[in-house]
């Protein structure tokens, strides 16, 4: 397997307020991987740095072996790194049908492309609320819509933060299902949940962060086997 996303030595923050402290990350193509720790502790600034939110002060972000620091969040999910961002933020005056084909695009230059009735098939409840506009749609759904406009951009690495935040315990073991599939389907993805041990039966490996550090790294089987880490750095 070959990197699609490498970080090394990640310092960034906001203002005179430095939040990361040396993060290193790294995800293969073909893998499935989370990022793990406590709320504030720099997760989602990372993602911020990665998307081109926020400055790289030091380090460097490489995506597909191309340095991606400076460059603008447009022309990174051009290259091919989605995002289903916190909050979901969907186009609320669209239809679900229009939210999904709004950004189709082949990035990863794929034979079998995702389309329309991949995302339906994927999300059956999004085809029953084709025609619902964004704003008409419960959370849960709104998640799936989420989740399917990102796969819709045909990315090499598809990036959920907070997966299932907010949602009620069946939709969060819905899009557990539709992870274990996209891993299946060889689909590389990185996922940001604080259900952490539900994820990690869905996932192949795993990075701790910890007042802004990348603290630990290792595959699943290490870490079901490492409770200590689970109380260390997420509290359980």
């Amino acid at each position: 397997m070959s990197a699609l996303l490498t970080i090394e030595n990640l310092e960034t923050g906001y203002g005179p307020s430095q939040v990361l402290f040396g993060v290193n990350l790294e995800v293969q193509s073909g893998e499935a991987s989370t990022l793990l720790g406590r709320n504030g502790m720099g997760k989602t600034t990372l993602l911020k740095a990665v998307f081109g939110q926020l400055p790289a002060w030091q380090g460097e972000i490489r995506f597909l072996g191309e340095k991606i620091n400076g460059r603008s969040t447009e022309q990174i999910a051009q290259m091919g790194l989605a995002l289903v961002p916190e909050g979901r933020q969907i186009f609320p005056n669209l239809s679900v049908e229009e939210n999904l084909v709004a950004f189709h695009a082949n990035r990863n230059k794929g034979e079998k492309p995702w389309k329309l009735d991949d995302i339906y098939e994927l999300f059956p409840r999004l085809k029953e609320r084709a025609g619902n506009m964004g704003n008409q749609l419960s959370g849960g759904e709104q998640q799936m819509l989420a989740v399917g406009r990102a796969l819709m951009t045909n990315p090499y690495l598809l990036i959920l933060d907070e997966a299932t935040e907010g949602l009620s315990p069946i939709i969060r073991k819905e899009i557990w299902q539709v992870l274990a599939r996209l891993k299946e389907a060889g689909q590389s993805f990185l996922v940001i949940d604080k259900y952490f041990k539900e994820l990690v039966r869905v996932t192949d490996r795993h990075t701790f962060v910890e007042k802004g550090c990348s603290v630990w790294s290792g595959d699943t089987e290490t870490l079901q086997r490492s409770p200590d880490l689970w109380k260390r750095y997420m509290g359980v």
